[in-house]
């Protein structure tokens, strides 16, 4: 009774992680996981009998996760964000600050990179997707800034994030349909 209760509430919260987005969602259940340490990608119980297509985006109640990068009959494989091949467009909430994050090949860390030294970014900043590319929802949690280092030596500082998304608890998670994202500003 307790693992149901529990379920539950990680499917609520799931559900109501979807207010600001203006597209349908759907809900995957994570088959499996990849057992290469250097692929970063789980298998979801949707494929192309519920719509799912290449490029697709995916989320948790927390965070953005990745995207479908492989679709079968009734599965799909989704590149997750830590995953040292996945880079999203994000920007710091605090100020607008746009960057890149790149998957490090570890649940707990992002990279933030190119980004110049004298660029206003700090420890705690919240980064969101940016919208840039039409591929992910704008406005949407992707990480929180945990490290800056500025060598004065370098011209780009060292700029390491924890993403907000929960990849060491998937379960569930949401597929978002639609490709032309807009937030609920209402």
């Amino acid at each position: 009774m307790s693992s149901i209760q529990a379920e539950n509430g990680r499917l609520r919260a799931l559900l109501n992680s979807t207010a600001l987005l203006r597209s349908k969602v759907q809900i995957a259940e994570v088959l499996s996981f990849s057992p290469d340490p250097l692929n970063k990608s789980i298998i979801i119980d949707k494929g192309l009998q519920s719509n799912v297509h290449i490029g697709q985006a995916v989320i948790d109640s927390d965070g953005l996760m990745g995207q479908v990068t492989e679709v079968y009959r009734t599965t799909s494989r989704v590149l997750l964000l830590i995953d040292s091949a996945h880079a999203v467009p994000v920007l710091v909430n605090r100020n607008g600050v746009r960057a890149i994050a790149s998957g490090a090949g570890f649940s707990d860390r992002l990279h933030i990179r190119h980004v110049a030294a004298s660029t206003d970014i700090r420890v705690g900043d919240e980064l969101m997707s940016s919208g840039l590319g039409k591929r992910f929802p704008s406005g949407y949690p992707v990480a929180l800034v945990t490290k800056v280092n500025r060598d004065e030596g370098m011209e780009f500082a060292e700029i390491i994030a924890r993403p907000t998304a929960s990849f060491d608890r998937l379960n569930h998670l949401l597929l978002i349909s639609n490709l032309n994202f807009n937030l609920d500003t209402d």
